[in-house]
């Protein structure tokens, strides 16, 4: 029989591992889609826990299987690897030796973490029925994704659950946040270009204005939140990058707009570039211009089953006390942990690791991003917590 003192036992000797681990891997970040070294890492890290299938599935992938004593359900755990271009302005001593790039989203302590888990569980097999397998996702951080990539080499096949976190730092230490139901929001990106006719400032009769034309777009887009979708409907419209022009006596004969678009509604998703074309078609028309419109549709949104995520609630409440779960609103970014609930009844939590009195309060893709890595102690009996709740025939 697993208790609650065991899996704090196991958790107590594997803590400064995971730290360790998470220190080495924030030393030697990887971009998405290149972490080679990082997988390398991950897999021989796991090689040395008994009991486990470790393996490649794609070359900067890792997922290792844990198949118990006898037949029951199968969880699969999920973390991400990869690190952003961003240049580190931390000043630690495992400070990124990677010019240019840095974990600066806390994928390093989601991998250490289930490191963690996937340590204190393979002691555990001969109690386990069932299987888990620890998913270490590749490029997250970059469209189209990993985890969709994962999925069409079956990293899912015949899985009954899965779940993941995300270290977070806005919410403190101790803290964590989930919900049935919508989660995070659907992230699409929009790539506008605007075609007209240039010319001498002096003379803009002669032309056709594609910054004018451009402005009149970016405040007519707005109008798809406002006056064309339901007021009850979450939707987001963000124009985040406008160029045209090179000088104080050039009309531009192109403008390009870029944006996002948040959403959670699937119809609401897929009406907007409908609207948005619309939009700029009937501008660009009045004025005499041309547009070439590119909408990439990104992740879904991130939707909690509320079966799987009520095991996580009790886990969170059993481990941290009732205090520690928080009942927040939805947020607006967006995750591929979506892409593994298209194929199973998935919960993803948002772990506190944010910490005022240790000066860790820069946001998430800062230079001076940290974490409490306290909060990679809570990850891992939390993981271990509800693995062993879920598998039949197991109580803590």
């Amino acid at each position: 029989m697993v208790t609650r003192d065991t899996i704090d036992h196991a958790a107590d000797r594997i803590r400064q591992k995971v730290i360790g681990w998470r220190r080495h891997l924030h030393q030697y970040p990887e971009l998405s889609f290149e972490e080679h070294e990082t997988a390398r890492f991950v897999e021989e890290t796991l090689k040395t826990f008994s009991g486990l299938e470790v393996t490649r599935p794609t070359p900067t992938s890792v997922l290792a299987r844990l198949i118990g004593s006898k037949p029951g359900k199968t969880l699969a755990i999920r973390a991400d690897m990869d690190a952003l271009p961003i240049q580190e302005e931390n000043e630690v001593k495992y400070k990124s030796i990677h010019p240019g790039n840095m974990h600066a989203c806390g994928h390093d302590g989601h991998t250490a973490m289930l490191l963690g888990t996937a340590n204190i569980l393979a002691g555990m097999k001969d109690d386990l029925n069932g299987e888990i397998r620890f998913i270490f996702q590749h490029g997250e951080e970059q469209l189209p994704g990993g985890a969709d990539e994962l999925v069409q080499v079956g990293v899912m096949e015949n899985v009954d659950a899965v779940i993941g976190a995300h270290l977070w730092a806005p919410i403190e230490t101790g803290k964590v946040f989930t919900k049935s139901g919508p989660l995070m929001a659907a992230a699409d990106i929009f790539r506008i270009r605007i075609n007209g006719r240039g010319g001498h400032s002096a003379v803009p009769h002669e032309t056709v204005d594609a910054l004018a034309i451009g402005t009149q777009v970016v405040g007519n887009l707005q109008h798809i939140l406002s006056r064309q979708t339901d007021p009850f409907e979450t939707l987001v419209v963000s124009v985040t990058k406008f160029t045209a022009g090179t000088s104080h006596s050039i009309i531009p004969d192109t403008a390009e707009i870029t944006g996002s678009v948040r959403s959670f509604n699937e119809d609401v998703r897929k009406q907007v570039p409908k609207q948005m074309e619309r939009i700029i078609k009937g501008v660009t028309d009045a004025h005499g211009a041309m547009y070439e419109l590119d909408y990439e549709y990104g992740y879904r949104p991130v939707m909690n089953e509320e079966n799987i995520t009520g095991l996580m609630e009790t886990t969170i409440t059993d481990t941290l006390g009732a205090d520690a779960l928080l009942r927040l609103n939805p947020m607006m970014i967006s995750e591929d942990f979506s892409r593994y609930q298209q194929e199973a009844p998935g919960c993803f939590i948002l772990i506190g690791a944010g910490n005022a009195e240790k000066g860790i309060t820069y946001p998430h893709h800062h230079p001076k991003f940290e974490m409490d890595e306290e909060a990679l102690d809570i990850g891992v009996r939390l993981f271990v917590g509800a693995a062993l709740a879920f598998l039949e025939g197991i109580q803590t």
